[in-house]
């Protein structure tokens, strides 16, 4: 046999016969105008599942979503954890209570990483609804902050608090 006829029996694949025996083959769209249950968006096209009910989900209410993250955060080993727990607590339509807070940055602290603590409070401050809200929320971790040296970003870059 000529390597030109080996090199065109490479590139054709394999035999549709061997496949055919094993299962179907996949119809053309030629062929998929024939066989009434293959119409595009037809159930029939994919595997069923259980469907799941929205209503099944339990209601967390606020003290709950605050045991949850102050434990979360107890539980942060490294900075991605850490990261991840603070993108899903500020996710929520709610602002993090202070004890969730003071958990976030115990974390960062336990974990090194003080740029995400000074980005916690970037995030309270876009979370709250008005200045006095954020001057609460200062007032009430000032002694973390300042036990932990953490500053402001406001503290760091005067000019940007405009």
């Amino acid at each position: 046999m000529s390597s030109m006829s080996l090199l065109r029996i490479a590139s054709r694949g394999p035999s549709k016969t061997f496949f055919r025996a094993n299962r179907p083959v996949a119809p053309t769209r030629s062929s998929v105008s024939f066989i009434p249950g293959l119409v595009a968006g037809s159930s029939l096209n994919f595997s069923t599942t259980v469907s799941r009910k929205a209503a099944a989900h339990h209601e967390e209410t606020f003290e709950e979503f605050t045991a949850r993250y102050e434990s979360e955060f107890e539980k942060v080993q490294d900075v991605f954890e850490l990261q991840r727990n603070l993108n899903n607590a500020f996710a929520y339509d709610l602002v993090p209570s202070p004890s969730v807070v003071e958990a976030a940055l115990k974390a960062a602290r336990r974990v090194n990483d003080y740029p995400t603590a000074v980005r916690i409070f970037e995030g309270i401050k876009a979370k709250v609804e008005n200045k006095d809200q954020y001057q609460q929320y200062l007032d009430e971790l000032k002694s973390l902050r300042e036990e932990l040296g953490v500053v402001l970003k406001e503290d760091l870059y005067p000019e940007e608090a405009k």
